[in-house]
């Protein structure tokens, strides 16, 4: 039987993305900037995926462009962003914790000119209000944080901050690479104060391949990827329908978050009480346990796992097995990080998931020992 852990890195399919996928590459399958009846179709089809992405987070179906994944987003949200801005000053205030995505953007506009504040996160990876407020000068045009923590599950209240700043300089941009957030931590667009939002299908049980940047309504951007007039002229590119489809099915399910918040806080109980030598960060998402055996190799440890048909990971699947910059800007031992793994739970695990996990950990323990 398998155990799968690691619904921070991707989640499984569910039925219903999969069935609306194959109804588009059955049925629907026209190009929605073509003019005759099947385009006509499959644009209506397009607007109707795009209103319910938009009401899953409470934004107006204007201000939904879908994008190939979370981190084209967020590559759109903040190179784009700078770039409206430029005129405005070229001061960014981000933080140490954040994905790639949002780091490697960030290198590429300092290469350009642009001066980036990169904040320490606290020693789960939330991210204070008060020194991004502290960070804040004339020169700041935008804010980009994540929402929740890839690798750790830290919350970031993305709401004060925007408040905060807002009345600081109501011209500052706020993006938030929500990505691990949708679906998990509640929010809306209207009142979490972000101008940009970036969100992703994979992470609850679409396809890969299909995202979404949510873009303020009069906040002008220009486009990321130029060529076609789709998403309004900001990105070109046939749009990947069945992707879409899928992603507005997912949308539509309940994320069960009770119940992956008590699977959670079994698992937590389970190690207090069967491991205790085991180490965890308390943060507030629901889905995301990053927990530590010190004194072993997370490599070893997953290796092992795996031979019993469980699979975790040591860290963001974008770092490729490549050590956690996260966990090194919160500030933990070399101990903790060598020694690291990230459970990442969905509603499709189970109880027998989390103690397939807690028997698997205790043998790899006994046999790392002897």
């Amino acid at each position: 039987m398998e155990h799968y852990l690691d619904n921070a890195a991707t989640t499984k399919t569910c039925e219903a993305a999969k069935n609306a996928a194959l109804e588009i590459m059955d049925n629907i399958y026209g190009n929605p900037s073509s003019t005759h009846t099947k385009g006509r179709i499959a644009k209506d089809y397009l607007e109707s995926c795009r209103k319910t992405v938009a009401d899953t987070i409470g934004a107006n179906t204007e201000e939904i462009i879908f994008t190939s994944c979370g981190t084209e987003s967020d590559n759109f949200a903040i190179l784009m962003g700078a770039e409206l801005q430029k005129r405005k000053g070229k001061h960014i205030i981000s933080s140490l914790a954040e994905h790639d995505a949002v780091r490697k953007s960030l290198d590429k506009l300092e290469s350009m000119g642009y001066t980036v504040t990169r904040l320490k996160p606290d020693s789960t990876g939330s991210v204070p209000v008060s020194s991004v407020i502290d960070a804040i000068t004339s020169e700041t045009v935008l804010i980009t944080l994540m929402m929740v923590n890839n690798e750790t599950g830290a919350v970031t209240s993305i709401k004060e901050i925007s408040e905060k700043a807002k009345e600081i300089n109501p011209d500052i941009l706020i993006h938030t690479d929500a990505v691990q957030g949708f679906l998990k931590v509640p929010f809306k667009a209207k009142t979490l104060g972000a101008d940009m939002i970036s969100i992703s299908g994979h992470k609850i049980h679409a396809v890969k391949g299909i995202g979404a940047l949510y873009v303020k309504k009069g906040i002008k951007i220009k486009p990321l990827i130029v060529g076609g007039e789709q998403e309004r002229d900001l990105r070109a590119g046939t749009e990947p329908m069945p992707q879409i489809a899928a992603f507005a099915a997912a949308c539509k399910q309940d994320p069960e978050i009770e119940k992956i918040k008590e699977l959670k806080e079994y698992l937590i109980s389970e190690i207090k009480e069967k491991l205790p030598q085991v180490k965890y960060l308390k943060t507030d998402a629901p889905h995301i346990l990053n927990i530590s055996l010190p004194g072993y190799k997370s490599e070893v440890l997953m290796n092992f796992l795996e031979t019993k048909n469980i699979f975790v990971s040591k860290s963001s699947a974008c770092k490729q097995g490549k050590r956690s910059h996260v966990l090194e800007a919160i500030g933990q031992t070399t101990d903790y990080i060598d020694g690291a793994l990230r459970i990442g739970l969905s509603r499709f695990n189970t109880k027998e998931d989390i103690d397939a996990l807690i028997s698997g950990l205790t043998e790899a323990l006994k046999l790392a020992h002897r």
